[in-house]
């Protein structure tokens, strides 16, 4: 099921009952007054910390009335994906998120135990950026699905990088393989709907030879306009080139360590190819960037930007 821009791209499924209904955004924050909706736990992507989501958590309590529990995290927590190091599937590429990746699945728990406290007898809402997207995956398999009813993604690299690609390395060494190896596949039910968000803020191109001259522009407006390294490096380094056909080719780098390809659009740091999977209601928004760090909600929108909120909200209400 896609979604993309202001234009459903599959007929098949434009009918669905299952798909939420569009609705205003006069409307959604009239009704917020007026009911309780279940929170969510917004789930950090890499390198990232709880405070870069505090703008992002007004906007959900403020304007929509979702209470929201980001899990707590730091930068310098980071640091202990180290310990990976001393792992040889590390080194051979087979890394297993047990032990590298415990701090942060019990620091997302700490959160959802917060989080239904808040209420108690309803299910939750998973917000993941980025990795954070994969690493709910991950937390839904090892702790159980029964108190969430929604996986809303945004800007996550859910697909391993591709094998035998000269010069591509997988950045999380397995822990995409383990994922999509043992954990649920994407569905969109009544009981558990999984929603994928990708940006198309700019499209890379191959580091060498001739590039698509349309690919070279500052990124595509919004819509609405009238892995394990730290991602905020390569954000402001593409943000920061005064060379338009640079930034691309950089950009497009990054993209093929995700997926194998420079030349594909992405969000600035994660193709849309990588962000969505088979089985969940996948949507792309139109010129939205990557993450809270370098955003600007009015040239360089985020996705948790509050005109970029707009087109999501829906799934968090419903």
């Amino acid at each position: 099921m896609y979604f993309c821009g202001a234009k459903w791209m599959s007929a098949s499924v434009s009918q669905s009952p299952l798909i939420p209904s569009k609705c205003s955004n006069q409307s959604l924050i009239s009704s917020s007054s007026s009911n309780n909706y279940r929170p969510a736990v917004i789930l950090p992507g890499l390198g990232n910390n709880s405070g870069d989501y505090q703008k992002l958590e007004a906007t959900l309590k403020e304007n929509y009335g979702v209470s929201t529990v980001v899990a707590k995290v730091s930068r310098l927590d980071w640091l202990r994906n180290a310990a990976g190091l001393i792992d040889s599937n590390y080194w051979r590429g087979t890394l297993e998120p047990t032990p590298v990746l415990d701090w942060y699945l019990k620091r997302v728990d700490d959160a959802v135990q917060e989080a239904k406290d808040l209420a108690p007898d309803s299910t939750l809402s998973f917000i993941g950026h980025s990795a954070g997207g994969w690493l709910a995956r991950l937390y839904m398999q090892q702790f159980g699905i029964s108190d969430i009813s929604l996986l809303l993604t945004l800007g996550t690299p859910h697909l391993p990088a591709p094998k035998g690609v000269p010069g591509v390395i997988d950045q999380t060494r397995g822990l995409l393989d383990y994922v999509e190896k043992y954990c649920s596949k994407a569905v969109y039910t009544p009981q558990l709907k999984y929603v994928c968000i990708a940006g198309r803020y700019i499209e890379g191109a191959p580091l060498f030879g001739k590039s698509n001259p349309n690919a070279e522009s500052q990124g595509v407006l919004p819509t609405n306009s009238s892995q394990l390294l730290p991602e905020a490096a390569i954000i402001n380094a593409a943000i920061t080139s005064p060379n338009t056909t640079l930034r691309a080719r950089f950009v497009g780098q990054g993209y093929k360590q995700v997926c194998g390809q420079a030349n594909v659009w992405g969000d600035g740091v994660v193709p849309q190819v990588s962000a969505h999977l088979e089985g969940a209601l996948n949507i792309c928004l139109d010129g939205v960037y990557h993450s809270p760090v370098g955003s600007d909600d009015a040239i360089r929108p985020w996705y948790g930007s509050p005109h970029v909120v707009q087109q999501w909200i829906q799934h968090l209400l419903h």
